[in-house]
Parts: C-alpha cells; structure tokens; sequence
C-alpha cells in the first residue's frame, strides 16, 4: 500500500505538468482570439477599430507570439510567482478573480455534496431492504425524475413556486443590503436563508443518480452467501447490514471522489447563471465566450487538476475501506 501512494505521488507531478499543457492547447483551439471578440464587440456598437490599434492590442496581450512561448510565459508565472496571469475581460490578475470566486463556490457545493450523502445514501439502504415496497416505488420513481429533470429548469420552477406562495424572490446567495459586506451573524444566516434552493437544485440529481447506484450494488451484496452465514450465526440484521454489505456498498460512493473534487469548484454553470450565483461556473462560461484564454485555461486547469487529484484520493480511500482491493502483483 505504501509503495502505491509512493508511486502514485510520483506520477502525479508530470501527470499534472502534461494536463497544464492539455488544458492550455484546449482553450487555443478555437479559431480566433480575445482580440478578435473585442474588435466584433466595438463594431456592433458602432466604432471603427484600425489596423494599428489591433496590432497595438496584439502585442500589448501577447498574441502575436507562438503558442508555445505563450505557454511557458503562464507556467513560468505560475511556478515562480503564483501567478496565473492576466485576464483579458476583467483586466485583473487571474489569481484574483479565482480567490473572489472559489470560497462561496466551494462553500456551496461542500453543502451540496453534504446534502446528497446525508440523504442518498439512508434512502438507499431502505430501498435495498424493502425492496419492491411501496416506499421502493416511491423512491424510484422521484429518482428517475430527479436525474430526467434538468437542473435549470428545476431551478425556474422552484424559483416560481416559492415567489407565488410567499412573494419572495429565491435569487443570489445574499439580500440587497448585504451584497459587499463584511461577515458577520446577519450576514451568514442571511446566507443560510438564501441558499438552501441552490443545494437542492445542485444536489437533486446527485442524489438521485447515488441512490440508483448504491441500491443496485447493495442488493448485489445482500444476496451473497458472507451475508446468509452471518444471519445463520445469529447477528442482528441492521448491525449484519451496516457492518458489511453497506461498507462494500459505499465503494461506488467513495470512487465519485474523482469527479466530485472538481464539481466543488466548477459547479452547476447554468443553474449559477439563472440562480444568479457569484460563483466560478459563470466566469468560466464567459471566459470561453470571449477567448479569454488566461482565465480560462487556469480554471480548465485547475478542474482538469482536481480531477486527477480527487481519483489519487478515492484510491487511496477504496484500499483502506475494502481490504479486498489491492495493487500490488
């Protein structure tokens, strides 16, 4: 096992430096530049740009130089100053732009992911034991409408529903009088009133798509002989449940760490944007729209990153909770 985490740790380093690269050639491939949506913007508005001013632009942000050198140029600022950058859009530092973004975004899906655990994984031990019953069929059903229900549209009914019934609008994580305050108890339970629509939007089919996993493979496990020879020994049927098959069930759950890592950060694009969310995913959407390659391909990067990271950590996890997984020879 040490000798995994040993080797892993090893390969991740150039596995990151090779998804830095990916990420930045990703965010190039579209024909086209930021200049180039600057230039359409000014002449939608009427304004005519010369040929020496887009030269100017050109080499005042770097374009005019090859890919590669553009690359090294970020990486360079990265390694030796923690610098992503500059964005092109915001006319700010990238690293900025993140450090306002990512705490509220990781504050609100760490709720969300709280939310789908807290409430996936019991409904799915009691579908698994009753199977077929009449809560079963309940459960299934809302399921599969939470994971055939977009996210958005979940989002615009709920906001509708709850602005009908009570005349409040369900918009933006803080009031109007709390926008650009300093924290304080107001604030945070202002914050707590606010947000429990996103988590539900967010975690809705999340939870539903865990409960359809964890069910399956819990009824897998429950049919197995470890299962009949612990009943037959006289072990109580909830400890027998949660002592065993429940522990191998949670496997699936523990393997989502690898996307969940970067969900944490990039969210729900959309349902930010209806909900009004000063979150990353929103940022993300515009930055690809404009070409601002700095942002968003550091916010590629960082996703792509987590990525790898969050799998290195599910690994680790599954070795430790089933003592059946091994990677040695």
């Amino acid at each position: 096992m040490l000798s995994f985490i040993l080797r892993r740790t090893l390969i991740l380093v150039p596995l990151l430096f090779i998804v830095s690269i990916i990420s930045f050639v990703i965010i190039q491939l579209p024909p086209g530049s930021y200049i180039d949506s600057y230039i359409q913007t000014l002449q939608a508005s009427g304004f005519e740009v010369e040929e020496q001013e887009i030269i100017r632009l050109t080499r005042q942000y770097g374009l005019d130089r090859p890919m590669h050198v553009q690359y090294f140029m970020w990486m360079r600022g990265f390694v030796l100053e923690g610098r992503l950058g500059r964005s092109f859009q915001w006319d700010r530092p990238v690293t900025d732009i993140l450090i306002e973004r990512i705490p509220m975004t990781v504050l609100i899906s760490f709720m969300s992911m709280c939310f789908v655990w807290l409430v996936s994984i019991p409904v799915a031990i009691y579908s698994a034991t009753h199977k077929y019953s009449v809560f079963d069929y309940i459960f299934t059903f809302w399921g599969f409408i939470g994971l055939a229900l977009p996210n958005f549209l979940f989002a615009l009914v709920l906001m509708w529903f709850v602005y009908d019934r009570t005349g409040f609008a369900v918009t933006g994580l803080f009031s109007q009088e709390f926008i650009g305050q300093p924290w304080s108890f107001a604030k945070f339970a202002d914050l707590m009133k606010n947000a429990w629509l996103p988590l539900i939007v967010i975690g809705a089919s999340g939870t539903a798509g865990l409960i359809r996993v964890m069910r399956g493979t819990l009824l897998d496990e429950l049919g197995k002989l470890y299962v009949t020879t612990a009943r037959a020994k006289g072990m109580s049927e909830w400890r027998l449940i949660l002592k065993y098959p429940v522990r191998v069930a949670f496997n699936p759950v523990i393997s989502t760490i690898g996307w969940m890592l970067p969900a944490l950060i990039g969210g729900e694009i959309i349902v930010a944007i209806v909900l009004n969310l000063r979150t990353v995913g929103p940022v993300l959407l515009q930055a690809i729209m404009t070409q601002d390659m700095y942002l968003a391909g550091s916010i590629v990067m960082i996703l792509s990153s987590l990525t790898v990271i969050g799998t290195f950590i599910s690994d680790i996890l599954l070795a430790w909770l089933d003592p059946r997984i091994r990677y040695e020879k």
